[in-house]
């Protein structure tokens, strides 16, 4: 049985009850909004959040709508759930490899259909739109292993290097970012670059044009000054 965190407790992990609460209430209208936004079908897919050492995760094979305050499920680095009576996701290993070797805290991962159809297709998603420089350049193609598994971690962590999304081969996405918000626009980001890849690739009479890495680089710049508060 996983340990219960205090309500009024200061967990050594830095976050408070009221954190925990607070992120796990984030983490459920994530989730809530990948099937609103038809980026999974039931409950496919999984969304977490890291709140000090505890990686607050969606559970597997409970819709998401059903999910309630005291639900909340939490693992520490290591994957020892320290939190909630539900099972995590069975994704758990590419969650933890993120917060492992990155400053990541938010992941989501989707199995959207744009996004799966380009996976099986390309190694790498071709250079159709700048905003691949959202998620730190050209995204890379993960190789297949099966879901759940250590390898599939790894394969993730190789096709992330650099980058803050990849596609999975036969499989979705996986994108972090500071915050939730955050992780979740670039996922949205990369289902619609994929949707007009493969839209403009299936036009008869030849493919899209396509940016160059100097082109890319060029609009990353841009990108790092783009939105409110950049000065």
């Amino acid at each position: 049985m996983a340990m219960r965190i205090s309500n009024t407790a200061q967990g050594d992990d830095g976050g408070t009850s009221d954190d925990i609460a607070r992120t796990w209430a984030e983490v459920v209208a994530t989730a809530r909004r990948t099937v609103a936004d038809g980026l999974v079908v039931g409950t496919s897919g999984n969304v977490s959040a890291r709140v000090g050492d505890v990686v607050l995760v969606t559970p597997t094979g409970v819709p998401y709508d059903r999910l309630r305050p005291e639900d909340a499920v939490g693992v520490d680095l290591d994957g020892r759930q320290v939190l909630g009576e539900l099972t995590p996701t069975s994704e758990l290993p590419m969650h933890l490899a993120v917060y492992r070797s990155t400053g990541a805290a938010a992941v989501v991962h989707t199995h959207a259909v744009h996004a799966t159809a380009a996976a099986g297709l390309v190694d790498e998603l071709p250079l159709v739109h700048y905003m691949a420089g959202a998620l730190g350049g050209p995204v890379r193609v993960a190789d297949y292993a099966l879901y759940g598994t250590d390898e599939l971690a790894r394969n993730m962590l190789r096709a992330l290097e650099g980058r803050t999304g990849c596609l999975l081969r036969n499989h979705g996405t996986v994108v972090h970012g500071a915050t939730l918000d955050e992780a979740y626009d670039r996922t949205a980001q990369l289902e619609w670059m994929c949707r007009v890849w493969l839209t403009s690739a299936a036009v008869p009479g030849g493919g899209p044009a396509l940016l160059t890495l100097p082109q890319l680089d060029e609009a990353m710049g841009k990108l790092r000054g783009y939105g409110q508060g950049k000065g």
